[in-house]
């Protein structure tokens, strides 16, 4: 048995959880990118915030508040992808990702990119898995 197919125990990482859902994976990935590209979006939108010198209704350290907060609760989801419950959460999360939009208007081309990315990987991911159970 080779060291990356043992999970230091003495037992193979595939006996230990089963197989991983190809849903659940894409859905990581799809999480993964989506918190670099929020994280780069709240710096620009900082940015945006700071640079204007107007006192809008968006105060700076709100922006990168929110940011950050958005990020941490995306990045603490992939892990939790593993539940039923978390897809849920993964919805309103891309709902919460096009909303950014109304403070950065590039938000809602971004969201809405990944809302459709989510969306086919909920869908093919399903399928797929629905038929590797039937084989």
């Amino acid at each position: 048995m080779t060291a990356a197919a043992d999970a230091g125990d003495g037992t193979p990482r595939a006996g230990r959880g089963g197989p991983r859902s190809v849903r659940r994976s894409l859905a990581s990935i799809v999480l993964g990118f989506e918190t670099i590209v929020v994280f780069l979006g709240a710096l620009v939108t900082f940015g945006l915030v700071t640079v204007s010198g107007v006192a809008g209704p968006i105060n700076p350290i709100t922006v990168l508040a929110g940011g950050a907060v958005l990020c941490l609760i995306m990045a603490a989801l992939i892990p939790l992808l593993r539940y039923p419950w978390a897809y849920p959460i993964g919805w309103a999360l891309q709902a919460v990702v096009v909303a950014t939009g109304f403070i950065t208007p590039a938000m809602f081309f971004v969201g809405a990119i990944f809302a459709a990315m989510w969306t086919y990987c909920m869908i093919n991911g399903s399928r797929i898995d629905n038929q590797k159970e039937i084989e």
